[in-house]
């Protein structure tokens, strides 16, 4: 579209790259904690905890040090050492050193991967619900990202059957999530390696999300790298780290295509910021480790005490979550829009959740996604509010 000045509008790509709908009802929520409201915080996807003092004092020293030129573009290669390190002590698994690359954030890492492997045209195949950035990374290149839709009978996660059911000669590449938000579930090595067999038997590519490993309830889970090495693996130290403002993650790739991630990365980014990575080289050290599996206990507390607590308020949520920090919601008893829903619980009841609608378009506005996210203290003062509300 032409301007009146003679300036072109926003290129075509931006009709189909939503904003995230939370994000308005946080500013809401702000605006009456201004005015002295008090408001109960289960819609953002993160942690409360602050970052560990280790790697705080870590970034400080790297700071003083003046560690703060450009690392290469693939990261620090202490990091990059230590990562593969991490790999053999929880996972039991070899990962070299030479397929990790450092990223600002785990976003950086989906948009990495997505450049190198989605053409003009080409479609990327994802669960819906899902993370509301996956599709927009597709559409930024061009592509369409094509839901899958998933609901408890498979645990939220496609199966082998659906893929197959979706898959076409524009498809390139399966996205999945383990532990997956909104949802919490997680994928079995069993499940997670027909999936990958019948992706490679198409000639396409498997791109795994793994940001809320650490953050599981029922033991460790299990990386997709075990499947195969041809599997491009995302995490983060945002999440079960804490260092979500420091803004760092990683991604394994397959050997063949870490050359071209490289090139990407110089263009896109350059490198991830110095002082976080040098922190983040404290984050794996045993103090440290302990106090984040002792938050680990906490969001497994905090999740024992949500479950319930929503579900004998009515709230429909049929698969007990396995990890991250949510519970997905059927709240169509209740309502035909979880956006005005969530509006109105905020209003009148001071409590602020995530609408479906942020996560795709299966069956969401019948949907909410509670995140606890906040002490145990605020998750029973919210359950008050929401039960008085109803």
């Amino acid at each position: 579209m032409r301007l009146a000045d003679g300036m072109t509008g926003s290129a075509e790509r931006m009709a189909h790259i939503q904003p995230f709908h939370v994000m308005s009802l946080l500013a809401r929520a702000r605006e009456l904690e201004a005015a002295g409201r008090s408001i109960v915080h289960m819609e953002i996807g993160e942690p409360d905890f602050v970052t560990p003092q280790p790697v705080i004092d870590a970034g400080i020293a790297a700071l003083q040090q003046g560690l703060t030129h450009y690392t290469p573009a693939l990261g620090l290669a202490a990091l990059r050492e230590r990562i593969a390190v991490f790999y053999r002590e929880r996972y039991q698994l070899t990962v070299e050193p030479e397929r990790i690359v450092i990223t600002p954030g785990a976003s950086a890492a989906l948009q990495l991967v997505l450049s190198v492997l989605v053409n003009p045209g080409a479609a990327v195949l994802m669960a819906d619900p899902g993370y509301p950035c996956n599709r927009n990374f597709v559409y930024l290149l061009n592509g369409e990202p094509r839901g899958i839709p998933v609901d408890a009978v498979t645990g939220y996660q496609p199966t082998v059957e659906q893929v197959q059911a979706h898959w076409d000669s524009k498809v390139t590449a399966l996205m999945l999530a383990s532990p997956s938000n909104p949802t919490g579930t997680l994928l079995g090595e069993q499940d997670m390696r027909g999936l990958y067999n019948r992706v490679q038997g198409q000639g396409g590519h498997l791109i795994v999300d793994e940001i809320y490993h650490g953050l599981t309830y029922a033991g460790d889970a299990r990386t997709a790298l075990t499947v195969s090495d041809e599997i491009f693996v995302i995490n983060s130290f945002s999440k079960y780290f804490g260092m979500t403002g420091w803004r760092l993650g990683w991604l394994v790739a397959p050997r063949a295509s870490v050359a071209d991630l490289d090139k990407l990365a110089q263009n896109l980014f350059l490198a991830a910021p110095t002082p976080a990575q040098h922190a983040a080289l404290a984050a794996f050290e045993p103090d440290n480790i302990a106090i984040l599996e002792a938050r680990r206990e906490e969001f497994h507390a905090r999740r024992d005490y949500l479950l319930p607590a929503l579900r004998n308020l009515g709230f429909g949520i049929p698969v007990t979550p396995e990890g991250a920090f949510y519970l997905y919601a059927d709240c169509s008893h209740l309502t035909a829009d979880s956006y005005r829903f969530s509006q109105r619980l905020l209003e009148q009841a001071g409590v602020a959740v995530t609408p479906g609608i942020d996560f795709g378009s299966y069956r969401s506005r019948q949907h909410v996604r509670f995140a606890y996210t906040t002490s145990l203290a605020h998750l029973e003062e919210g359950m008050r509010r929401l039960k008085d509300f109803l």
